[in-house]
């Protein structure tokens, strides 16, 4: 029995390779690989019926397996998206699909949640995402992506630049948001999304979603109820391993 109207399904994009971290999804946190974490996360939320990891990888295969999800071969792919996307082809039973990253292990389902409950609410749209107050220190971050919406919460822009431009610091500081990396599609706009070319824009950022932007997809941004943690190097394991124990 589906938890919501319509089915619904997480896929976590997990490759082995990484020039900064081989290995991450296999990485150990508090006893277990990563995956096995960001697997047991995204089942806590109240709206996914299944559990999916896209992988290249037997061995991170076999970790999602041993906690409950399937696993499925996807071979090389330019990026998560379209790992997703292969996942979960020609599975017609998936009319939601949830792109979740392979390296927050400690993702909320409430964030899961907010994103599928944005799309059911609005038909109009066939993508969702989230977005968090931006600290004002990392307005000029590149690695902070920011997001600008408009008055029906629809994205008008990503960019790593500050948007909008801080000419009044005061007022632009009000309407700053980190976006956070993680995807609500209806299942036919994840096919054309990635059936569409790279952007010109999405190169110029290297933003993947703004291919949906220049291509007149809509995106509906919601406020993320719980921050993310991303873990991006080797180091970034003990600042979440500490999180996990509460020290």
């Amino acid at each position: 029995m589906s938890k919501t109207d319509l089915r619904v399904v997480a896929v976590i994009p997990a490759r082995w390779s990484s020039t900064r971290f081989p290995g991450k999804p296999m990485a150990e946190l508090a006893g277990e690989p990563m995956i096995a974490h960001v697997v047991r996360r995204a089942s806590e939320a109240t709206t996914v019926d299944h559990v999916i990891v896209a992988t290249d990888d037997e061995r991170i295969a076999e970790a999602a397996v041993a906690v409950g999800a399937e696993a499925v071969m996807t071979g090389e792919h330019p990026s998560g998206t379209d790992r997703v996307a292969a996942a979960v082809r020609d599975r017609d039973e998936w009319e939601i699909v949830i792109n979740v990253q392979g390296d927050e292990p400690l993702l909320s389902g409430d964030n899961i949640d907010v994103l599928v409950s944005g799309l059911m609410d609005d038909e109009e749209v066939g993508m969702s995402t989230l977005c968090r107050p931006l600290e004002a220190e990392r307005a000029e971050d590149p690695n902070a992506v920011k997001v600008v919406r408009d008055a029906r919460g629809r994205a008008l822009y990503f960019s790593r630049s500050a948007i909008p431009y801080p000419r009044h610091r005061e007022a632009a500081w009000k309407l700053w948001r980190l976006h956070l990396g993680i995807y609500g599609f209806r299942r036919q706009t994840l096919e054309a999304f990635v059936a569409l070319p790279p952007s010109k824009l999405e190169q110029a950022e290297a933003l993947e979603q703004l291919r949906a932007l220049e291509n007149g997809i809509p995106i509906l941004v919601l406020d993320a109820p719980h921050p993310a943690f991303g873990v991006d190097t080797p180091d970034d394991l003990d600042r979440v391993e500490k999180i996990i124990n509460g020290s």
